[in-house]
């Protein structure tokens, strides 16, 4: 069976798509559908390029019981537009950002995550507002939709 490639992308790929990553997978493993999808996670910015998951984000993600492991900062690059079926960010910037680097979207596979729950603002980033707490809300809502959009879409 084919795996849907699922890429989550923020500014600097330490808070908020890290999170998205994790949470997805285990939301995925919850449901028993991890095997049908492959989760990943970049960055828009180089800035944090090779750092790890921001400590008030593993944090969060402790405090909810979500497994995670160290990783590195990764940038969105343009082959990652042909290489997943889903492409979603965390804000209005971060969308700006990859319809740049992708010259568009021609597939349309680019989303907000907070869109899957009927939302037209993006998740704040936390690095910023300090408020990982309504970053950590959003994402786990925007994932647990998501999750249901996926499988009412493959039955």
């Amino acid at each position: 069976m084919k795996k849907t490639r699922i890429l989550f992308v923020c500014h600097g790929n330490i808070c908020r798509s890290p999170m998205a990553e994790f949470v997805m997978k285990h939301e995925l493993k919850k449901r028993g559908l991890a095997e049908r999808y492959e989760v990943a996670s970049a960055g828009v910015s180089d800035e944090e390029h090779g750092g790890d998951i921001y400590p008030p984000a593993r944090r969060m993600m402790d405090a909810h019981g979500i497994p995670y492991h160290s990783r590195h900062a990764t940038l969105l690059r343009q082959c990652d537009y042909a290489a997943y079926e889903y492409i979603i960010g965390m804000d209005e910037s971060n969308m700006r950002s990859m319809r740049w680097l992708f010259g568009g979207d021609p597939e349309g596979k680019l989303s907000m995550l907070t869109a899957y729950s009927g939302l037209s603002r993006g998740v704040a980033d936390p690095w910023y507002t300090r408020d990982f707490d309504s970053a950590y809300a959003d994402i786990e809502q925007g994932v647990k939709d998501l999750c249901d959009q996926l499988e009412n879409k493959r039955a």
